[in-house]
């Protein structure tokens, strides 16, 4: 049996979407399910629903043997798993944005996010120091509490950073959710894991 790990939400959607595209059977309930772990013995998968950020520690430390994560949590934890297929789905990217018309503090900027790695890594290739304030909700309230100076955060139509007030300045990196796969089940599971990376790529999106 196969176990894989999702995001519960938009990702979780799209992924359940691609799966029937590739001929996977999921009971017509499955998105609709409040169940955290779910058999579907007919496939012979087991799928257990996460938190983004913990679908990555799930895969690596073995309870998954495939994840659906997004690139920018990839980014983020570089864990130890293997990146199979871009799914080309839940499209959106990491960007630098804040308050328009307001100046970088010079002697003391600021940068909220929850991406503590991506932004310092991003913003000392830009040669400047910053100091980086994690968050873990509502990221763009920092600028106008006058937490910080600027944000860096997943943008996707951008429409919460228009009604917010905020613009968006530097573009990081395109974000897409990956099939990810544990090392150790990649060699024992080779076989089962490579029909369903056949049968995915069959159905992505150009």
């Amino acid at each position: 049996m196969l176990t894989v790990a999702m995001p519960k939400g938009r990702i979780f959607e799209e992924a359940v979407e691609l799966l029937r595209k590739a001929d996977y059977t999921l009971p017509p309930e499955f998105a609709e399910s409040r169940k955290l772990v779910i058999e579907v013995p007919e496939e012979n998968m087991r799928f257990i629903l996460a938190k983004p950020m913990d679908v990555v520690t799930y895969v690596e430390h073995g309870v998954a043997d495939l994840g659906i994560a997004g690139k920018d949590v990839m980014m983020e934890e570089e864990r130890d798993v293997y990146e199979l297929l871009d799914l080309k789905i839940s499209k959106c990217h990491l960007a630098v944005a804040g308050l328009p018309g307001v100046r970088m503090n010079q002697i003391a900027p600021r940068v909220a996010t929850k991406y503590p790695n991506i932004a310092s890594s991003y913003f000392r290739e830009q040669g400047e120091q910053v100091e980086i304030i994690r968050l873990n909700g509502s990221i763009e309230l920092a600028p106008l509490i006058g937490l910080a100076d600027r944000i860096v955060d997943i943008v996707s139509t951008g429409r919460t950073l228009k009604e917010n007030g905020l613009v968006e300045f530097e573009k990081i990196a395109d974000v897409t959710s990956r099939l990810i796969v544990n090392p150790v089940s990649y060699r024992m599971k080779d076989e089962a894991i490579d029909r369903l990376v056949e049968r995915l790529s069959a159905v992505i999106p150009q």
